[in-house]
């Protein structure tokens, strides 16, 4: 039976919330929950949830509280070094075998600064933790999975980082992902960057000059598509047509999957020791505390969590990545 950790994340925010509304609302449970955090927040949820339900027992609870109170809607260090000891005492549990896949729930990237953190999010904070060589971020919504060659850069930069050299590492990491969770033969689509895939030339030399030929070079050992038009391969792979799209950049592969369906994309962060699940929203402070937050999203990370968690770690040691 898989053990699954579960972050509350930061316990001024919905985390704590959506955690437990989701446990709740997953009936016949067939693995196990560790969950870290601050257990005084989190019983202070179920009491204004109204939560005190048979799903909340046997539940392994890892206590990372300070013993100071949180201030519910704030931005607070103390918050942030919850949310912090959370994900490094996860972290460690998960390098012991002691579960087998982490399920995060979101942090504020600025109580984690005021908390002291050299980090200021999930992915660089469990590289770094686990010396890992390789992360890459997919997404899944029901059939759709997106991987990205950029993340978190201006347009302009995202475009200039359209490079050979960048786009095929990226292929291969995607392909690299894909075995990871299961797929033996992974189908993979690059999407273009330009209108009608660049038309020739026509509208931008990107595809011509770096992605054509970064996929022609990752043609001889994958099976990879591309380019095609950012305006339908989203929609193709969420027919099956494709098991992944490598998205060029932040947006293109976020709104795809968010216009999908918002409330059941799922983030993964592949390549680490052990894989770690996510929503793909924020703290949502103004809710914080109000019995107002949708879970669903936390509900769909923890069964994603569920679904891909062993094979992961079984595939891992089998491929030696």
């Amino acid at each position: 039976m898989v053990n699954i950790g579960i972050t509350l994340g930061d316990p001024a925010g919905i985390g704590p919330e959506i955690v437990a509304k989701s446990i709740n609302a997953i009936k016949n449970r067939k693995f196990k929950i560790t969950l870290f955090g601050d257990m005084d927040n989190y019983n202070k949820t179920l009491d204004y949830c109204s939560l005190h339900m048979e799903n909340q027992k046997n539940l392994n609870f890892i206590n990372t509280g300070t013993g100071e109170p949180v201030e519910t809607g704030k931005v607070t260090a103390n918050a942030g070094k919850i949310a912090y000891k959370s994900i490094e005492t996860a972290v460690q549990f998960a390098l012991a075998g002691k579960v087998d896949v982490i399920s995060t729930a979101p942090i504020n990237k600025e109580a984690i600064i005021k908390a002291g953190s050299p980090y200021i999010d999930h992915t660089t904070m469990l590289k770094a933790l686990t010396n890992s060589k390789f992360t890459t971020t997919l997404f899944e919504v029901k059939k759709l999975r997106i991987t990205f060659l950029s993340k978190h850069m201006s347009l302009m930069d995202a475009v200039k980082f359209v490079k050979y050299e960048n786009v095929y590492n990226a292929i291969i990491d995607t392909e690299k992902s894909l075995k990871l969770l299961g797929f033996m033969e992974p189908d993979i689509a690059v999407a273009a960057l330009n209108p009608h895939a660049g038309e020739g030339g026509m509208f931008g030399m990107e595809e011509k000059n770096e992605i054509i030929p970064a996929i022609e070079k990752a043609r001889e050992t994958m099976k990879v598509t591309g380019p095609v038009p950012a305006d339908s391969v989203f929609y193709l792979a969420s027919k099956g047509k494709y098991d992944a799209v490598l998205s060029l950049y932040h947006d293109q592969g976020h709104i795809a999957a968010k216009t999908y369906d918002f409330a059941h994309t799922v983030s993964m962060n592949i390549g680490l020791p052990f894989l770690r699940t996510s929503v793909d929203h924020g703290t949502a402070f103004d809710i914080a505390g109000k019995n107002m937050a949708d879970y669903v999203s936390m509900k769909e990370a923890i069964l994603t969590a569920e679904k891909y968690g062993v094979t992961y770690k079984k595939r891992l040691k089998l491929l030696g990545y």
